[in-house]
């Protein structure tokens, strides 16, 4: 090795953490409440574009293009807003137990906001998802509900969803309340793989999942397509909404930040 190269080799390493510190710190900086608001009500609206877009070629593919199921008839076609409302019930809930762990680790406001916000719109799906199912099963199974290991543990889930919601709004500091809904969360994470697996753990009436990654799928394309898209119009609604919820909440424990009341001020000049 030359005495170039030696020159050179420690100047590009350090140049190269100097850039990755300077990312890091762009990214960083939208854990303040201030910097993420802003941000937030920006791509608001390129959600709810998504979300209807995802969603008008999800229902026209669901009702308009997919044949009859041999065996369900058309009543299979609730899948389209069953099988993504149960996706989403459960990422959803992870992901708020991420927020949680990490409000929990760096004691950041912003994550605990973030855990609140999703909290509603995740209970939302759990709701959606277990209604939408009895709607299925009665035809199905002659029952609207049955003490099922998979219909048991979703049902389990929207009570974590709406025990989180009331425990974080039962403690008037906020600070307090984030940090005992997310211990809340964090236990109730165990409840996700049991809801997942329930169908192969246990000998259920559910049936099997119809998308495996370690599998071809058990449909025709279309109806395939249709239900991946209708679950990104509902992914799409998830974030739009928890970004409005978020930003309100922002205001709510924010509202004697100078930047808050500068931000007031100016919409009332307006």
């Amino acid at each position: 090795m030359t005495a170039h190269e030696r020159r050179t080799i420690p100047f590009e390493g350090k140049n190269g953490n100097n850039a990755r510190m300077t990312s890091f710190t762009h990214l960083y900086k939208f854990s303040a409440p201030a910097a993420f608001y802003p941000l937030a009500g920006r791509l608001i609206p390129w959600f709810w574009g998504l979300a209807a877009l995802f969603g008008a070629i999800g229902l026209w593919l669901g009702l308009a293009v997919a044949p009859t199921d041999f065996q369900q008839g058309e009543g299979y076609r609730i899948i389209f807003v069953h099988v993504g409302a149960s996706w989403m019930s459960m990422f959803l809930y992870l992901i708020m137990a991420f927020w949680s762990a990490i409000g929990l680790a760096f004691n950041t406001r912003l994550s605990g906001m973030m855990a609140a916000a999703l909290a509603p719109t995740g209970a939302l799906f759990a709701f959606i998802s277990l209604w939408t199912g009895a709607l299925w099963g009665k035809p199905m199974w002659g029952t609207w509900w049955v003490w099922d290991a998979r219909l048991t543990s979703e049902l389990i889930l929207l009570f974590l969803y709406i025990g989180f919601i009331a425990l974080t709004r039962a403690i008037d500091d906020p600070r307090r309340a984030d940090r005992a809904g997310a211990v809340l969360a964090l236990v109730g994470v165990v409840n996700i793989p049991i809801i997942y697996f329930s169908v192969t753990w246990w000998n259920t009436l559910h049936q099997g999942a119809s998308v495996s990654l370690t599998k071809s799928p058990s449909m025709a394309a279309v109806m395939l397509w249709g239900m991946l898209f209708c679950a990104l119009a509902m992914w799409m609604y998830a974030i739009a909404v928890s970004l409005i919820r978020v930003r309100g909440i922002i205001l709510e424990r924010e509202r004697h930040a100078n930047w808050v009341k500068a931000l007031l001020l100016d919409r009332a000049k307006h």
